[in-house]
């Protein structure tokens, strides 16, 4: 309690600190706000980028009711489409947990290949707000590479919904390669460079094994099986919730996608040989 206490008033500290003594956006050196004195070069800020860009690509979508206007335009990209992001974002720790049935605690990060759908989620949210982020500054990237808006507004559009998936599957094989490399690796060591002919011509090229601790680093980590659902229970009788279970089965089986680690088996297996 004292060291967070302690911590507090660090951070308040240097807050108040920076309050007095720094100067953070002075928008009475700018003037009064006119819409129509700003020029065609105004920016966002850089976090509020993607979502001006997610607002230039919208197409103009409106709703006329009960006299009100909705603008769709505005509603989906600026509050539904972040609304989804950062829920989804929160809850995915619960959503894996759920796939897989690992409900521990857990202090370690895990290397990104041996979380292959994790780190795949990553680069297709990273793509996603890429995309937005570059369309954000699309009248500035219009007048410096001679292109004009409808260009980049329709690359936009078309690449949000193609290039995000299309991230997530090359970075999922991605992982699983380099799973392959850390387990070819383990069993047949580190090249050398150095080669050898043998009695009957064959030339071969010496591999040198790797240290325990590197064997270990590259073998340390969990795979977790994909969860068994059966429909029916001992006696036959169709479980409650086989949607729910069926659905939790293919996630389960699909996130479990993985290059099986080394085992002291396939050690000794590679031994003999």
């Amino acid at each position: 309690m004292a060291k967070a206490g302690g911590f507090f008033f660090i951070v308040f500290g240097v807050t108040a600190f920076l309050g007095a003594v720094a100067s953070i956006n002075p928008i009475w050196l700018y003037g009064p706000y006119t819409p129509g004195q700003i020029s065609a070069g105004s920016q966002p800020d850089w976090y509020m980028g993607w979502l001006d860009g997610l607002v230039r690509m919208s197409p103009p979508l409106e709703t006329h009711a009960f006299g009100y206007t909705i603008s769709w335009n505005i509603l989906i990209p600026g509050l539904i489409v972040p609304g989804i992001l950062f829920t989804g974002m929160a809850l995915y720790p619960f959503i894996e947990s759920w796939m897989t049935g690992d409900k521990r605690e857990h202090h370690l990060l895990d290397r990104p290949r041996n979380a292959p759908n994790r780190t795949a989620l990553g680069v297709m949210s990273l793509t996603f707000m890429l995309i937005a982020l570059i369309n954000g500054g699309n009248d500035i990237i219009a007048t410096t590479f001679h292109l004009t808006i409808n260009q980049i507004m329709w690359f936009s559009r078309i690449s949000i919904f193609i290039l995000p998936p299309l991230a997530f599957v090359i970075t999922k094989r991605l992982c699983l390669s380099l799973q392959r490399a850390d387990r070819d690796l383990v069993l047949h060591g580190r090249e050398t460079g150095r080669l050898v002919m043998m009695p009957h011509g064959e030339f071969v090229e010496v591999h040198e094994p790797i240290s325990p601790e590197k064997a270990w680093l590259l073998t340390q980590h969990e795979q977790t099986p994909a969860l068994a659902l059966e429909e029916n229970d001992l006696r036959g009788v169709r479980r409650p919730g086989v949607l729910k279970n069926k659905l939790r089965a293919r996630l389960s089986k699909a996130h479990a996608v993985s290059v099986p680690k080394v085992t002291a088996e396939d050690l000794k297996e590679i031994e003999h040989h």
